[in-house]
């Protein structure tokens, strides 16, 4: 795997780039959960599926992990130093490729709300994180359905089943997976290969 730095307005992001073997088909680019990095068990696992179908795959750290500090940017930081590493990549790594992109949780989100915006094919969304849990004394917050709707491409959604952020609903253009576990989807390594490989291909059929 390759790591590649990359300028973005709120500090270098990283791009791990795991290449395909030969011919790619297109690429599927994923970032990470709020407070985790890239090597997310379900993040790996996905990886090796993509690469195993002819994709190349590329995993990015985002800028505040990359500058050592655990909490999350601002949802339109995130979204400005993700768009600013897919345009990076298309104008030279990726550059031909149509890309899928995703991620794991606060990654999904990222994915999601910028999905137009990077030109992706289809959004993989890893746990997406529908609603966050309850605090005691607070107003629920609001919902992240509408980052669900706003997508207009296809969507994958592997959920576990007892995730305490809730279960998407499925709707046309966009599946969701239910797999056994909960958030850190790793009960089930089986169930998450098996739906993203099925659905993969169908979104980026290849040559």
């Amino acid at each position: 795997m390759t790591a590649i730095e990359i300028p973005t307005p709120h500090g270098p992001a990283v791009a791990h780039l795991r290449r395909a073997a030969t011919d790619p088909v297109g690429a599927l680019v994923l970032g990470h959960g709020a407070g985790g990095g890239v090597a997310a068990p379900d993040l790996v696992a996905v990886t090796e599926v993509a690469v195993s179908l002819g994709f190349v795959v590329v995993l990015v750290e985002q800028p505040y992990r990359v500058a050592g500090r655990r909490s999350p940017a601002p949802a339109q930081h995130l979204d400005t130093a993700w768009t600013a590493v897919i345009e990076h990549l298309l104008d030279g790594e990726l550059s031909g490729l149509g890309i899928v992109a995703g991620g794991r949780s606060s990654g999904a989100r990222v994915a999601c709300r910028t999905a137009e915006r990077t030109g992706a094919a289809g959004v993989l969304c890893l746990a997406f994180p529908l609603r966050p849990p309850a605090r005691k004394g607070r107003a629920p917050a609001p919902g992240r359905l509408p980052e669900l709707k706003a997508v207009r491409v296809p969507v994958l959604i592997v959920q576990g089943q007892s995730d305490l952020f809730g279960m998407p609903p499925d709707a046309p253009g966009r599946e969701v997976a239910r797999v056994r576990g909960n958030h850190s989807l790793r009960s089930d390594r089986r169930a998450l290969v098996d739906a993203v490989t099925v659905w993969l291909p169908r979104v980026l059929p290849g040559r």
